[in-house]
């Protein structure tokens, strides 16, 4: 009888403790969301009511889940080993208290970063250790948090029996389920109706994995192949754009012609491929280490018109915010237009081309046929022109190895690269392609009058691959490295071989061209081309897979913090670690204009 008695005393602790647990995890989870809202401040508030609906109820659920799941892992099981009431209540506090540090470093790295907390980003961060916790506060606030921690597990097992008769656990745990589940219903909708205003949060609380339209097609015998993949990150914050006015005074007006080459490598730019461009280079301002700021169209002709890394393309604010290179261009008289091949629907619903007026062009069979439309277009347009004008020129043959039916180019060589068989042909059918390039170049530059500003360059360069996917996601110097050359009126040749990208393009048109006195900074990644920078590093790719070109080594990373290092010819995979200063720069520059 007294052993029973025992036991059930036992029981009824047990349970008083587990009740307790309970309670005291709700109450982390209400801690939680108040530090997680330093998240919301750092991808932007809500501009609807529906935003604000899906981040409310998201933000209930998903940190009342992880606070949930962090006592069910750390506490239940000391409770049913140790159940003694004062060892629980200083155990649990202190997990609790590990556990908001934990969250609150998050908030600081992610804020100053744009990443979660991971291995990859504590080693990082804590090599920036003093620049990230600038701040007494940094100090208090853990000494706050264990404060309230213990006085909280006190409280809680003084009233834990007063709590329990008013019976809220049931009403609590029905809301709280009902907001989790229809934050994933909510999330399941948006994306697949690409709600932005939604799914812009995605990323934004650490260990979030909202349900998908794609999962749960997948997950119910749906074929969701015709789905998207991944939207763009439209994380919204404060742009500063430039960051101050923009003082420009052009002392006079020179056309400006920029030819972007899609897919054009800069070492094929020779006397026997190219002959007319490789003599023009010769000629005029030729940099020898230009490297693209991407390996796609969108990415990289966003470095070259904005002159931004290429992570800033996928910032919701981008979506209706025009170059400051066309604006400027725009307020000083110029009449801007772009030539390119029909293609997709990017450059009729880019801002970056708001200001441009499009000229497409169609090609019967193929985009060879479409370049010799283009380059007409070009050519007739011209003659009408009464104002000083900027015209940005895309051609595409070389990206698709085509050339026109019955195109006579240049003798197959033996590839001046280790090649696979199937890839010598791709390197030979590519060369004829350069070379019908090569002479659509002659005839547009002969119609091109000695005092125009001319801007020659790849859009990007190229792998020897049918597989476009392949292409694009190869970050290795034959596709980042491409031509540049720039006719200057009244100029004499000159040979530049210290590193260049297309983040300086931007900077050097508007302060050489239309006498912009900013420094470069204020709307730039970039430095101007005609001076050295000391800048040790060029960023390449998006804000999903990126490589950064150092002096010695190259780092490709994707978006999960994953990392590869490889030597200057990217043939050998280096065995050592990042080099932490260089990436922190690099990300601070990818939220600089987001942080004045």
């Amino acid at each position: 009888m007294i052993e029973r008695k025992k036991q059930q005393m036992t029981r009824d602790k047990v349970s008083r403790l587990v009740n307790w647990g309970h309670w005291f995890a709700f109450f982390n989870g209400i801690l939680a969301m108040l530090i997680g809202a330093r998240y919301i401040g750092s991808v932007g508030y809500p501009e609807s009511v529906i935003g604000w609906s899906y981040l409310a109820i998201s933000t209930i659920g998903h940190f009342t889940f992880l606070a949930f799941i962090v006592y069910l892992i750390f506490i239940f099981p000391i409770t049913l080993l140790l159940p003694y009431s004062k060892i629980l209540r200083g155990f649990a506090a202190f997990i609790a208290s590990m556990g908001l540090y934990a969250l609150l470093y998050d908030t600081i790295i992610y804020d100053d970063y744009g990443i979660h907390l991971s291995p990859f980003a504590f080693d990082l961060a804590w090599q920036d250790l003093n620049a990230l916790l600038h701040s007494t506060s940094y100090i208090i606030t853990p000494i706050a948090i264990v404060v309230v921690e213990l006085t909280v597990a006190n409280f809680l097992w003084k009233r834990i029996d007063k709590i329990q008769k008013k019976q809220w656990g049931n009403k609590v745990v029905l809301f709280v389920g009902i907001c989790f589940v229809s934050s994933h219903l909510l999330h399941i909708w948006a994306d697949a109706t690409n709600i932005t205003e939604i799914t812009r949060f995605d990323d934004a609380y650490p260990v979030s994995y909202p349900a998908t339209a794609r999962s749960f097609m997948e997950n119910h015998g749906i074929d969701s192949s015709m789905q998207s993949t991944e939207y763009r990150n439209t994380k919204s914050r404060n742009l500063s754009y430039p960051i101050s006015p923009m003082q420009c005074t052009a002392d006079s007006q020179p056309n400006i012609l920029v030819i972007s080459i899609d897919s054009l490598r800069a070492d094929m730019v020779d006397k026997v491929t190219m002959p007319f461009l490789s003599q023009y280079r010769i000629q005029n301002q030729r940099f020898m280490n230009h490297y693209t700021g991407g390996t796609d169209f969108e990415t990289s002709m966003f470095t070259l018109m904005y002159g931004l890394q290429g992570n800033y393309s996928d910032r919701k604010e981008f979506d209706s915010t025009s170059p400051i290179l066309t604006n400027i261009l725009t307020q000083q008289g110029y009449q801007l237009a772009m030539f390119a091949p029909k293609s997709d629907e990017y450059i009729a619903n880019s801002a970056m081309f708001n200001d441009i007026h499009m000229h497409t062009s169609e090609g019967r069979n193929g985009s060879a046929d479409a370049d010799i439309n283009t380059i007409n277009a070009v050519n007739a347009w011209q003659l009408n022109q009464t104002q000083p004008w900027f015209t940005l020129v895309n051609l595409t043959a070389p990206k698709d190895y085509d050339t026109p039916v019955g195109f006579l180019g240049v003798q197959t060589v033996k590839p001046h690269v280790a090649l696979k068989p199937a890839q010598k042909v791709l390197f030979n059918q590519y060369r004829q392609s350069l070379n019908f390039i090569d002479q659509q170049l002659a005839t547009l530059l002969d119609n091109v009058s000695d005092d125009t500003v001319v801007l020659i360059t790849g859009t990007y360069g190229q792998v020897f691959t049918s597989n476009t996917n392949d292409a694009r996601s190869n970050l290795s110097p034959d596709n980042v490295n491409v031509p540049l050359i720039i006719h200057w009126p009244n100029s004499h040749s000159n040979k530049i071989n210290y590193r260049t990208s297309h983040y300086g393009i931007a900077p050097t048109l508007l302060s050489h061209v239309l006498g912009c006195t900013n420094p470069s900074t204020d709307y730039s990644s970039g430095r101007g081309l005609l001076e050295p920078n000391n800048e040790t590093w060029v960023y390449i790719g998006d804000s999903r897979r990126f490589a950064i070109y150092q002096k010695s080594e190259i780092t490709v990373l994707d978006r999960f913090g994953k990392y590869r290092i490889y030597d200057l010819d990217y043939n050998k995979r280096l065995d050592k670690k990042l080099s932490a200063p260089e990436l922190i720069q690099v990300m601070r520059e990818g939220r600089r204009l987001f942080n004045q």
